[in-house]
C-alpha cells in the first residue's frame, strides 16, 4: 500500500464515491485526485467540486465531455447500427472508454500511481474501466473499493459517513431513488429494487426522460435528418453539433413516448441482469441510419455489416473499445460510410419511429429498373431464367441423385 501515493478517482459527488475518497485517504494514506465528467447526465456536475474540497481534495477535475462523447464514441458506434442481444443500445457501455481515457490522462498529468472507480464487483463497469485503463497504461494500478472493503449496503455507507466526518445531506437520505441509475446523453438506465424480479412491471413514475406511449400526443411529429458519411449533421435543415443532435432527439423522442426498453441481458461476468432503459435519441438514430443505408449501401456491404455487428456490439459491451479488433472493425465500418449521405424523413407517433422518406445524391435505388411500369428496356426479365437455373443447379443435381430435399 505504501507504493500508492496518489490516486485519480472517477468521482460523481454521490454517496458511494464520497465514501471512496475518505476510504482511499485512510486505507492507502494517499492523496486523492477527483475527476468528474459531464456526459450529459442531466444534472449539475459543478457541486462535486465543493464536495471534493470538503473531503480535503486539492486537485479537482470537472470537465464537459459531451461533444467528445457523442462525436468520438456514440456516432462511430451508430455507424455500425450497433445493438446488443437484439435490444440494448449500449448507453452505459459506450461511456466507459471515454472515462477510462481521461482517468489515465489525468493520472499522467498529475503523476498519480493508480486510478480508482466506484463500480461493484458484480457488474460490467469494473471490467470496462479497467480494460480501458490497462490498454492505455499497462502498468497502472487499479483500486476497486467494492472488491476490497466490507461496506455492503447503503446503510453501512451512511454509517461510515457518520463515523468518518463525511459531509452528506442526511435530510435527503430517505428520498433517494430506490433504483441504481446511470445517465448520459445517450440513455438513462434503471436497475435494482422491484426490477430485480423480472416478472414485476416497472413503476410508471420511474421513467424520467419520456412519457408513456399512451400519453404521447395524438398528433405525429415529422422531422428530416441529414447525413454525411453516416453521421447526422442537421435536423430540419439546421446544422447541429453531435451533442446538440442527440440532445434534440432525446427531447423530441421523449415527448413522443419513444425509447423505453425493459430487458434481461447477459453480463460479461456471467449473470443475467434485468434493467430498464430510456434511449429516445438513440432509438431514432438507429432507425434513421438503417433507412439512409438502405438506399446508399451496396447489398453485400450491408449484409456484411449486419453479420459483423453482433461481434462489434459484444466487443463494446464487454469493454474492449481500445482493442485491436474494435479498431479493425471500426475502420471497415467507417469505410462503408463514404456514400451514406442524404436525408431521412421520420414520423414519430406514440412510441413509434416510422420512416416515411429517404433521398440521396448517392442513392443506388434506380427507379427505371425498379418500376412496375414500362422500364424502356432497362432490365431484361428474360435474364432471370438463367440466373434462377444456375442458382438451382446444385439442388437439381442432389434431387436427380435421389436425395430427399423435402
Amino acid at each position: 500500500m505504501s507504493d500508492i501515493k496518489k490516486v485519480v478517482l472517477a468521482y460523481s459527488g454521490g454517496l458511494d464515491t464520497s465514501v471512496i475518497v475518505r476510504w482511499l485517504q485512510e486505507t492507502y494514506n494517499c492523496e486523492v485526485v477527483t475527476f468528474t465528467a459531464d456526459l450529459g447526465q442531466g444534472e449539475e456536475v459543478e457541486p462535486a467540486r465543493a464536495k471534493a474540497e470538503a473531503l480535503g481534495v486539492k486537485e479537482i477535475y470537472i470537465e464537459d465531455l459531451r461533444e467528445e462523447f457523442v462525436r468520438d464514441f456514440v456516432f462511430p458506434m451508430f455507424r455500425a447500427n450497433t445493438i446488443y442481444e437484439g435490444e440494448y443500445l449500449l448507453g452505459t457501455s459506450i461511456a466507459r472508454p471515454l472515462i477510462a481515457k481521461r482517468l489515465i490522462e489525468i493520472a499522467n498529468e498529475t503523476g498519480a500511481d493508480a486510478i480508482s472507480h466506484g463500480a461493484t464487483g458484480k457488474g460490467n463497469d469494473q471490467i470496462r474501466f479497467e480494460l480501458g485503463a490497462y490498454a492505455l497504461k499497462p502498468g497502472v494500478a487499479v483500486i476497486a473499493p467494492w472488491r476490497e472493503w466490507d461496506l455492503t449496503s447503503r446503510e453501512t455507507l451512511m454509517k461510515y459517513c457518520e463515523e468518518h466526518d463525511i459531509p452528506v445531506d442526511f435530510s435527503n437520505k430517505k428520498k433517494k431513488s430506490p433504483y441504481s441509475m446511470d445517465a448520459n446523453l445517450l440513455h438513462i438506465s434503471y436497475e435494482g429494487d422491484i426490477l430485480e424480479d423480472p416478472w414485476a412491471e416497472a413503476e410508471a413514475d420511474m421513467w424520467r426522460w419520456s412519457v408513456s406511449p399512451e400519453e404521447a400526443p395524438d398528433q405525429a411529429t415529422y422531422m428530416d435528418l441529414t447525413y454525411e458519411k453516416g453521421d447526422i449533421v442537421a435536423i430540419d435543415g439546421k446544422a447541429m453539433s453531435p451533442a446538440t443532435v442527440l440532445e434534440y432527439l432525446n427531447k423530441v423522442g421523449g415527448e413522443n413516448g419513444i425509447g423505453r426498453l425493459d430487458i434481461v441481458e447477459n453480463r460479461f461476468v456471467g449473470m443475467k441482469s434485468r434493467g430498464c432503459y430510456e434511449t429516445p435519441g438513440g432509438t431514432i438514430m438507429l432507425r434513421a441510419h438503417r433507412a439512409i443505408e438502405s438506399i446508399t449501401l451496396d447489398r453485400e456491404a450491408a449484409h456484411l455489416k449486419d453479420e459483423l455487428m453482433p461481434r462489434y456490439a459484444k466487443v463494446i459491451y464487454n469493454g474492449f473499445w481500445w482493442s485491436e479488433e474494435r479498431k479493425m472493425l471500426q475502420q471497415m465500418i467507417d469505410e462503408s460510410q463514404r456514400y451514406v449521405n442524404g436525408d431521412v424523413r421520420l414520423k414519430l407517433y406514440k412510441g413509434n419511429v416510422i420512416v416515411v422518406g429517404r433521398r440521396s445524391d448517392d442513392t443506388l435505388f434506380d427507379e427505371n429498373i425498379a418500376t412496375f411500369e414500362d422500364d424502356a428496356g432497362s432490365y431484361d426479365q428474360k435474364d432471370a431464367a438463367g440466373f434462377i437455373k444456375l442458382n438451382a443447379l446444385r439442388m437439381r443435381i442432389e434431387a436427380g441423385k435421389g436425395r430427399d430435399l423435402s
